[in-house]
Parts: structure tokens; sequence; C-alpha cells
């Protein structure tokens, strides 16, 4: 048998092959998983003989004979051609099941088709079972990696396509370099691939592996330090985000606190990771069942869907309470409440009321700002053009478009989508819907899209700009023909909606960038507002810190909060990068862990906050300043106190205010 193609008397990657590696008399020992230098032809011999009669070498490293054993256990043939390829629904349906780690992964995917775009190497994701969610990088490696299906819906598992970087670190669970004769079958001896699992940052389960893949030629050992780098980059973007969906399991939790008369209570998040237990619940816990918490989580939970969790809890705990806390539609975790007896029952929350419409004098704020913005959305609301805000994360978009979905009657359904949330397979079954039988998993009736159920209604779309390229096409031909098509269907369905959409993105940047169809932008951007920030809003803060503070108070069943003046200040002057959602965020997390008998001061804000605070001018220098801004605006208005007030970026209710305090100074 020759040696494979590509290989030669040359060391990896054309170094010079002297067999050793080039490890002297007091070199620093390479890590396990880096691949020592081995002449390609020794490799070769070694392969040869070995699928001959199944004779090990000395000069094949130990893992990869490891795996080439394996393999061989597998029934793999050596001229295998290529990996097999899952149909398209089960890849739609790993995609789905893998959300999480994709979302994660998409800036280093988006980064590698940037950067490997002339590298003739591509970067890869695979689930756990080694199955190439998303691949990335130089179109002409894309293309020859179709020749062997290193490509979306491969299945590169040690089980089916022998030793390869993928599947030989998911099997042997740690980071590995598989370079040309080192693959078990030969035709994929063309290639040289480094790959890392990637772990599930706090239990440390594989949740996946990213592998970067060349052809030989491309042989680089630093391959395998990058994807170590990438793997633990998607690791630390997974913990940030459990950890941010911790702190708000724990802040609901902590927003109902004084509702429950009883100490047996349980906050968990997804997979059942325990977020907060007490002495008494894990006692109770452990007496209905010893298996039902182990290694910090809820087992039971570990391999559920979000939507069965409440109904697994039930099945466990019988006469238990759950409350599901969800973010942005979605499931992120929950508070279990070991005897519901105990807990008086707090007023319903309908979900559909809270996307009843509003009326735009719901939206609280005087400033001068966003009274203008609130006057023009109204007449753009009662043109029923396509309208797109575009704002901060946290300015209250949403806010905007159900006070434009109350404008006109009748108001038919609100029906909001993230597209920033869902993976791109997903979108489209959301969007659209889909027939039974469209992928497996599928319900059996088929489902209707978010597009049918707003029918008659407004499709809010937020964060638009996320929308998958390959699906604008499809959104702008339902709204140009009003005719949707479910996932897998061949029927038309006419549907008659007004479109607000949403997005903290410079979609006319995307659009020069080729991320954003023109097209649609111009469909969907009929007309365009923009909703301000916190910070540009003046006092508006401090109507809002009031509003959410009482309407907080009376969800948790205690008395409104209260405010030292110097609390206030720097609640006032603090930037709120996070905008509105971020104060709001700030005051529930003050009431739940404040007291009813003592008022909020600087020391009990957040440290961003008071660390401002401590930076600004004392407080009889803010009042000076601010006393020299009014007056000379009132008389650069000549004494117009509305055109002084707008001057101000205040209402001119707050600016009599101001004024009868200044007098009462005086």
């Amino acid at each position: 048998m020759n040696p494979p193609a590509g290989t030669s008397a040359t060391g990896q990657g054309g170094l010079p092959a002297n067999g050793s590696g080039g490890a002297t008399t007091g070199t620093p020992r390479r890590p396990a998983w880096r691949a020592e230098l081995v002449p390609h032809r020794e490799i070769a011999r070694a392969w040869e003989q070995f699928h001959q009669d199944g004779a090990a070498s000395a000069v094949i490293r130990p893992a990869v004979m490891a795996s080439w054993q394996r393999s061989r256990l597998h029934l793999i043939a050596a001229d295998r051609a290529a990996a097999p390829v899952v149909s398209e629904a089960e890849l739609f349906r790993r995609r789905h099941q893998n959300n999480r780690l994709v979302t994660a992964a998409r800036l280093a995917m988006e980064e590698a088709r940037h950067l490997l775009s002339d590298a003739h190497s591509m970067l890869i994701l695979s689930d756990p079972d080694g199955t190439i969610l998303e691949a990335e990088g130089d179109a002409r490696a894309l293309d020859t990696g179709q020749e062997v299906k290193l490509q979306q819906g491969g299945l590169w598992c040690e089980a089916e396509i022998g030793t390869n970087a993928i599947g030989t670190a998911l099997a042997c669970g740690r980071p590995v370099q598989i370079h040309a004769a080192e693959h078990f079958c030969a035709p994929v001896q063309r290639w040289t691939c480094a790959a890392a699992p990637v772990r599930h940052p706090f239990d440390r389960e594989i949740i996946g592996a990213v592998d970067i893949s060349g052809s030989t030629d491309t042989f680089n050992p630093q391959n395998l330090a990058h994807a170590v780098a990438l793997a633990h980059q998607i690791e630390a973007v997974l913990g940030r985000r459990m950890e941010m969906e911790h702190e708000q399991v724990l802040r609901h939790f902590l927003s109902k606190r004084s509702l429950w008369l009883t100490e047996e209570i349980l906050a968990f998040g997804r997979s059942g990771a325990l977020i907060y237990s007490t002495d008494r619940a894990l006692k109770e816990a452990a007496r209905r069942s010893d298996r039902l918490i182990a290694d910090g989580r809820l087992t039971a939970l570990k391999d559920v869907t979000p939507d069965a969790w409440a109904a697994r809890i039930a099945q466990l705990l019988p006469g238990a309470s759950v409350e599901i806390v969800r973010e942005d539609g979605e499931e992120i975790g929950g508070v279990v409440v070991l005897h519901a007896a105990r807990r008086p029952k707090p007023s319903p929350r309908d979900p559909q009321r809270e996307l009843e419409p509003l009326s735009f004098d719901a939206i609280i704020g005087e400033s001068a700002i966003i009274e203008e913005v609130k006057a023009k959305a109204r007449r753009m609301a009662e043109s029923g053009l396509p309208i797109l805000l575009e704002g901060e994360t946290g300015v209250g978009k949403e806010v905007f478009a159900r006070a434009i979905h109350g404008v006109r009657a009748p108001v038919g359904p609100f029906v909001p989508l993230n597209c920033g949330g869902l993976p791109r397979d997903l979108i489209a079954s959301e969007l659209f819907g889909y027939e039974k039988g469209a992928f497996t998993g599928a319900d059996a009736a088929g489902k209707q899209g978010k597009v049918e159920a707003a029918d008659g209604g407004l499709l809010c779309l937020d964060e638009i700009g996320e929308m998958p390229l390959e699906l604008q096409s499809y959104l702008l031909r339902v709204l140009e023909d009003g005719v949707v098509y479910r996932v897998g269907g061949h029927t038309g369905r006419r549907v008659d909606l007004r479109l607000v959409s949403m997005t903290n993105r410079d979609l006319t940047g995307e659009v020069a960038a080729g991320r954003f169809r023109k097209d649609l932008f111009y469909r969907i951007a009929a007309l365009r507002l923009r909703i301000p920030p916190l910070r540009e809003r003046g006092d508006d803060v401090l109507l809002l810190l009031d509003h959410i503070g009482r309407s907080a108070a009376a969800r948790a069943g205690l008395p409104a909060p209260r405010f030292t003046d110097a609390a206030r200040a720097a609640l006032a002057a603090y930037a709120w990068p996070g905008n509105v959602r971020e104060l709001r965020n700030v005051v529930e997390m003050l009431i739940a862990m404040g007291s009813a008998d003592t008022p909020i001061d600087v020391a009990d804000l957040p440290p961003e906050i008071a660390t401002a605070a401590a930076a600004a001018p004392p407080a009889t220098d803010l009042r000076t300043v601010e006393e020299a801004a009014i007056r000379a605006a009132v008389d650069a208005c000549g004494g117009n106190l509305t055109r002084a007030a707008r001057r101000l970026g205040i209402a001119r209710s707050t600016l009599y205010m101001r004024l009868a305090a200044l007098e009462r100074d005086a």
C-alpha cells in the first residue's frame, strides 16, 4: 500500500524529518496533546502495517494508536470514502438541541469567516456526538471538505469515520491534532485537523468540539493551541450567559421571597443546576428521594426540555409549586416551593394581558425629547406603514411597539419574536410555522408560525439585524405578497398584518457590509424612529425610579421604597448604560435586599453607581449650576417657560417646580 497523498520524507508542515520532534535535554516537556514531529513516511508505513496485521508501532503517538484500535473495533474500513451525513430534518433537530452552543460560538465562527478566508482552512463546530453544526472559513476548503462530508450534518465520531481530530478529541476528552496519515481512513488523509472539546462551564461535561481543518500543506502546530483557545472562549461565553441567567432567577426569587411563608425553597437554572436552596429544602428533598439532588443539581431536570420542567417537578414533588422564570420569552430557570399550601396566592399573571396594547400616555417620561418621540411614534402608528425602532439595548423599544399596536382599532394580536435568541433553523419554523412531519420531533399536527399568529394584528420582530441572510429573502416575499408558506408545506396562507421591527444595530452599516438585504431594509424601514437612551432623558430617571419602585414593591406586597436625596441624586446622575432595563433591575434588587423601615441611601446602591456619585461635585455646587442654567434658559427665551423647558430638556411642569423651589430657597 502506497503512502497517502501529501506525505513526504520531510517532517510535518515541511519541518526536517528528524523523527525526534526536536526534543533535547533541558527542553520543557510538551503537553500530552501536542503532536510530535514524526516523518510522514514512517507514519504511513506504520498505518499500512496496522491495517495489514493490527501491529502497533512505537512511532505512532499513544493517543493515535488507541484511536486506531477503537476504529478497528468499530469495523471502519480503511478505504471508507466519506463520513455519513444526517438528514436535513435531523440536522435541524440537533442544531435546535444545541442552540446555546451554536449561539455561544457565533462570534468565533464569524471571525473565522474572515480570518481563514485565504488560509485554505476552516473552523468547525460539532455537537458531543460529532455532528458538524457549523463550518466557516476559506471557500475552497469548504468546497473540498464536501468530498469527504466535512460539512454541516457530517458525522465525524470515531464510530463512523475512524480516527479524526473531532471524533478522537470527543472520545478521549482532550485536545488532539490528527495529521495526514494519522487519520484511519485513507481518503481523509489529505487533511490536517486540530480539535479541542468544549465543556459545560459548570459541570465540565463535554458538550461539543471545535476543530480547525485544512489540507495537509496547511499544517501548523499552533492550530491546536488556537482550537483550545477557541474552546475556552466558547466556554467563557456560555459561563457568562449562565451567570447572567442565574442572577435573573435569583432576582426573581428575591422579589417574591416575602410572599412565601416557608423556608423549603429551591431556585434552579438550566439542566436543574441549583442556584439557591435552604437547609430545610435540601432535607425535605432528601427525605422524598435520596437521588433527587446530586452534584449540585436537580438530577431529574438534567436532560429535560424547559417546557417539561414544571410537569417533571410536579411528578417528583407532589404538592410543590413551581414558578418558571423567563427572559425574552425563553425559560431560564425556576423556583420550587416544596409546601405550596403555606404560600398565599399572589395576583395571577396572565401572559396575554401583559401583551395587551398600551397607550402612549402610559409611557413614563416628561422630558422634551421623550415627548417629541412619543408624538412622532403616534403619527407613524396612524400611517400603518412598517416602522423600524432603533435604539440601544434596554431603552424600551418593545413598550413603544405595544403603544404603536394600540393606536389603530381593532388592534388584533400583538405577536413578538426575538430573531437574535434563536438558531437559524428555528427562526424559520418559529416565524413561518411548519407542517406535520417537517422534521424529527415536529408536532404531529404541525404548528402555526408567528406570521400567521399576527394576522389582523401587529408582528414585532426584535433584533431584526440578527436574522440570517438566507431567511431574509423569505421574509421579504411574505411582506410583499402577504402569503406565508409553512416549513415543509406547499399551501400558501394569506395574512394581513402590520410590522414593527426593532434593532440596536446600525442596519445601514449592515446593508453596506452585505449582512442585511437592502431591499428588505427599505421594506421594513418605511418609517424610522430612534428611541433615546435614558442618559438623554433628564429627570425621567426619577419619574421611572418612582414608578418602577411602586410597581415592584406592590408585586412583592411591600410599601413603596424611600430614597434619600443623596441616593436620588446619584441615581439621576448615573449614565445608565443598560438604560431602563438596568434601572428596573437595580430597583428590584434594592427592594428585595432593603428594609421597609430604612430609606435607601448611596451606600445601598450598586458599586458602579455609588462610585460615580462619589466622583460628582458636591450637592451645593450642583444646585448652583442648576439655578444658573434655569435662569439663563428663561432669560434666553424671554420668559417663555414652554420654550425654556424645551431648551433645558425637561417637562414644563418640572420647570415650574424647580422655579418654585428656587424662589423658596431665596
